[in-house]
């Protein structure tokens, strides 16, 4: 059993502790792998489980995401570690529960994605929300869904737990939901500067006691998803995203020590942030997460071996065969190296992707990884 600062959890002895060395740049057997939006709707099973549900009340129902996470009854984080031998599970939820917290109001329309039924249009806009102290205490069935799924996996693997990061957020809560250009949210940028650098203080410390909130319920590592970087250029992500992303980075570290629990790894996606790979380097993350558009030999070429790279097949790359997928894997993975590299995806699996070629790329990385350390 391991007991942390705050008392006995009472979780089972982990496993399969591969992806958390990788994470912390340790030597390992084989690579470990894990798919962005592994619990989702390519499973049959998720399908079934989610049928009738809104997806923001199967959000705050701890036993529907775990069995979400596991892909089992009362799981939903397990479901795919059922049907393959991934080496992390990430905790079903998502990122705009955070902007629910701080308020506002946020549904999920079928075939649409997201959408805010008043977004943030004015800077008078602010007073709407909430003070981001209170965040953390209205999620707690972020909390418990994770200390149950932790519960649950009985030590096969790690459980991660996540968050949208502040510009990704603010994009969407000015923007009201998914957008090509983000044009509303960067005029923001441009035409109230000052107020969007108080909308993004808010969401970091919001998002701060969130990330130490998940780590106390069990969590074993942390990813902040920068899921819209792309829209930003190197001038306005090194103003607008980067000061805060190396913020919660060490923050959560310093409140994490403060509280007397061990530290985690975290790992840091900019989706289309390639423009910033040195940045995001030496922004206090231990893992930086690619997107399938940089090369993994020009990446590691610009980060050095300091921290360890995710990543980064193109997900649609699992629309192959399974012959196809096997020959790509093994190319990722020359490319990478066998060290200081977790495999995954170059973002998340697609509603309508085959299971069992999900399964053939998990096999793929376990099987190549190990012939390449034999070489």
């Amino acid at each position: 059993m391991e007991a942390d600062g705050l008392g006995l959890k009472g979780f089972p002895e982990l496993k399969n502790d591969t992806f958390l060395r990788a994470a912390w740049g340790e030597e390992t057997d084989y690579t470990p792998v894990w798919c962005m939006r592994q619990a989702g709707r390519y499973l049959p099973e998720f399908r079934e489980t989610r049928a009738a549900q809104d997806f923001f009340s199967t959000c705050r129902s701890p036993e529907a995401c775990c069995e979400l996470t596991l892909q089992q009854p009362v799981s939903y984080f397990l479901q795919p570690l059922r049907r393959f031998p991934l080496d992390a599970a990430i905790i079903f939820s998502d990122i705009l529960v955070v902007p629910q917290a701080l308020g506002m109001e946020v549904t999920m329309v079928p075939g649409k994605g997201p959408s805010f039924p008043e977004p943030l249009r004015e800077e008078r806009d602010l007073e709407r929300l909430r003070d981001p102290a209170v965040v953390a205490s209205e999620l707690g069935y972020v909390f418990q869904a994770i200390t149950l799924t932790r519960q649950r996996l009985a030590g096969r693997v790690p459980l991660i737990g996540f968050a949208g990061a502040p510009w990704t957020l603010m994009a969407y809560m000015v923007e009201g939901g998914g957008s090509s250009t983000m044009a509303q949210a960067k005029r923001w940028l441009y035409q109230r500067p000052q107020a969007s650098h108080q909308l993004l203080r808010i969401l970091t410390d919001a998002l701060i006691p969130y990330l130490v909130g998940q780590v106390v319920a069990g969590a074993q590592a942390l990813q902040l998803f920068e899921s819209h970087a792309g829209h930003l250029g190197p001038h306005l992500f090194n103003k607008f995203a980067l000061p805060y992303i190396r913020d919660v980075a060490k923050q959560v570290k310093a409140r994490l020590q403060e509280a007397g629990l061990a530290p985690v790894p975290m790992i840091i996606f900019a989706k289309d942030g390639h423009f910033a790979l040195e940045e995001l380097a030496e922004a206090g993350y231990e893992v930086v997460g690619l997107d399938w558009t940089v090369a993994p030999k020009k990446a590691r070429e610009r980060v050095g071996k300091m921290v360890t790279l995710q990543g980064n097949l193109d997900p649609c790359a699992l629309y192959a065969s399974e012959e196809e997928i096997g020959q790509l894997v093994k190319q990722m993975l020359d490319d990478f190296g066998p060290q200081r590299y977790i495999a995954n995806l170059g973002h998340g699996l697609y509603p309508d992707m085959d299971p069992e070629h999900v399964g053939a790329f998990v096999d793929a990385v376990h099987r190549h990884s190990r012939l390449l350390r034999q070489n």
